[in-house]
């Protein structure tokens, strides 16, 4: 029997970032919890789940999805981070781009800032970062939310998406950004086609583990995996595939998945981790 892929010696367990979108349209919870006291039920399920982050989106970025202005993103994202932080002292991450959204959610009691634009967005994004001395995820994403699907190209995915990722992770240093509070993530999806980057990243994930920073995976009920098995399935039937990417990241040693079904993700981890000690040397 061929051994059972180990995750890294010395490599903590994965931790589990719980999603809740406080928007209309949203890819896969659009509409199910942009009212304030649906969102707050949400989060206190997935930290009971065993959440050890609440990840908060005011924003879709979905592809074609529309922007939305800076003041109507913190109307939707600063009430939950405040419910949640007034009853819990769990983790908080705000998925945006814009610093003015990062600014107003972490002083609601966010600790950590997901920019899918790897502070890009704006001239005021960088120093935004270094200012706030929270966490910073950086992410890879090829354009923006409404072409990023329309005609993305690579030399070599895996190369490309590491150099940026490193470059970026270089580029907020240089602003301020203490090292380790830099987080990268692949952006599965993002700017990428279904099947002939998204899977090379994922059977690449320890090139981007080896930059030395912790790599937060999400594949949550992404659409690829439809795609693989060739079934169509809507995106909250691809439990599934969300396992098996959340594992493979975990044998690659990422150090975070950011997921839709937490119970199902933690337990399928926590069993994975468990068979893995057991192996004998």
């Amino acid at each position: 029997m061929a051994p059972l892929i180990l995750r890294p010696v010395g490599v903590p367990p994965v931790k589990v970032w719980g999603v809740i979108n406080v928007t209309p349209d949203s890819f896969s919870d659009g509409g199910r919890f942009d009212e304030p006291g649906a969102a707050l039920v949400q989060a206190r399920r997935l930290i009971a789940e065993g959440a050890d982050v609440i990840d908060v989106g005011g924003e879709s970025t979905r592809p074609g999805a529309k922007a939305v202005g800076a003041a109507e993103e913190i109307a939707r994202v600063v009430p939950l981070i405040r419910a949640i932080r007034a009853e819990s002292e769990v983790a908080i991450s705000i998925d945006t781009m814009k610093p003015e959204v990062a600014r107003a959610a972490v002083a609601a009691g966010a600790t950590t800032w997901n920019d899918v634009s790897a502070l890009r967005h704006g001239p005021g994004s960088l120093p935004a970062a270094a200012e706030l001395g929270c966490d910073v995820v950086l992410m890879h994403m090829q354009g923006e939310p409404r072409t990023m699907q329309s005609a993305p190209r690579y030399e070599d995915v895996v190369a490309d998406v590491t150099a940026f990722l490193a470059m970026r992770a270089e580029a907020a240093m240089a602003a301020g950004v203490v090292r380790e509070r830099i987080w990268l993530d692949p952006g599965v999806g993002f700017g990428k086609h279904m099947l002939d980057h998204n899977l090379p990243i994922l059977a690449g994930l320890d090139r981007i583990v080896a930059l030395g920073f912790p790599v937060l995976l999400g594949v949550s009920r992404k659409s690829f995996i439809s795609a693989v098995d060739g079934r169509g399935h809507a995106a909250d039937q691809r439990l599934g595939g969300s396992l098996a990417g959340a594992l493979a990241g975990a044998a690659a040693g990422v150090a975070a998945v950011r997921v839709h079904d937490v119970r199902e993700t933690v337990q399928a981890l926590r069993v994975w981790e468990a068979i893995a000690a057991s192996q004998a040397p």
